[in-house]
């Protein structure tokens, strides 16, 4: 297999630098959740309402990213996200146990 890619349900993924990751989870925010010019680092539910909803939207959303479906542990793992950052280290964790 290539450096820089992985098999999910044999179909080749490619990994993302962080910085595409961030792009990827920016351009979601904007498009599902029209969240503008976010800062990394705010607090989703404080200062975007992020509700629970939104978090079901935004796991289904990572889903359709990785092409693969989340477990329940998976789930109940990003109940703790709350900033950009933090949902970046959520899918990088992902990606990486599905390498």
């Amino acid at each position: 297999m290539e450096e820089g890619s992985y098999k999910i349900n044999n179909t080749r993924v490619t990994i993302m630098t962080r910085e595409e990751l961030q792009n990827e989870i920016l351009k979601i925010l904007s498009r599902e959740f029209e969240i503008e010019n976010p800062d990394l680092d705010d607090d989703l539910r404080e200062r975007y309402e992020f509700d629970s909803i939104d978090a079901i939207e935004l796991l289904i959303e990572i889903e359709k990213l990785l092409k693969t479906e989340l477990t329940q542990e998976e789930k109940k793992q990003a109940m703790d996200i709350r900033t950009i950052n933090h949902v970046c280290d959520y899918v990088e964790a992902l990606a990486k146990t599905r390498a």
